[in-house]
């Protein structure tokens, strides 16, 4: 099977290109640094020719946890390989909070004393962010790492 992922020299696109062409399948990697751009365009017309699926790893946030980023990678092939869904398939960790919440936990595990306030109308990048825009709402393939767990072995490792 034909597959381009775009991102592909990232964190985690590099991660899902290795399975991918483990499991003897043709992988672009796209990324400018391979002559595909996605913002200009450039090389995606060649780079699309043939191809049965995309994906789009573009941005992916940088995890510190090696376990998280393997888990994300195998995910994300999976999904690949998997009957075409014609929609998205969105990968989430195994916890459903605010993100406030999160923050303040983080900040409390960490012994920081500051509170975290919340602004209901705040933007991110000009949009509306509410208690469901961040997180998964309908079928989501979920990871088993949640959040106290992932700070342990961040603290043990650092």
């Amino acid at each position: 099977m034909k597959i381009i992922v775009i991102g592909g020299t990232g964190l985690i696109g590099s991660k899902t290109v290795a399975i991918l062409r483990q499991g003897g399948h043709d992988v672009v990697a796209a990324s400018p640094q391979s002559g595909i751009n996605t913002i200009t365009g450039e090389g995606l017309k060649e780079a699309l020719v043939g191809v049965q699926v995309v994906i789009d790893l573009a941005n992916s946030p940088s995890f510190e946890d090696k376990a998280v980023l393997e888990f994300v990678a195998a995910i994300v092939a999976d999904v690949a390989l998997a009957a075409p869904r014609s929609g998205i398939v969105e990968i989430a960790g195994p916890e459903r909070a605010p993100f406030n919440e999160i923050i303040a936990r983080y900040l409390k595990a960490v012994g920081d004393p500051r509170e975290v306030v919340s602004d209901p109308d705040a933007r991110y990048w000009g949009g509306r962010v509410d208690e469901h825009s961040l997180v998964p709402l309908g079928e989501a393939r979920l990871g088993r790492i949640g959040f106290d767990e992932w700070h342990r072995r961040s603290q043990a490792a650092a």
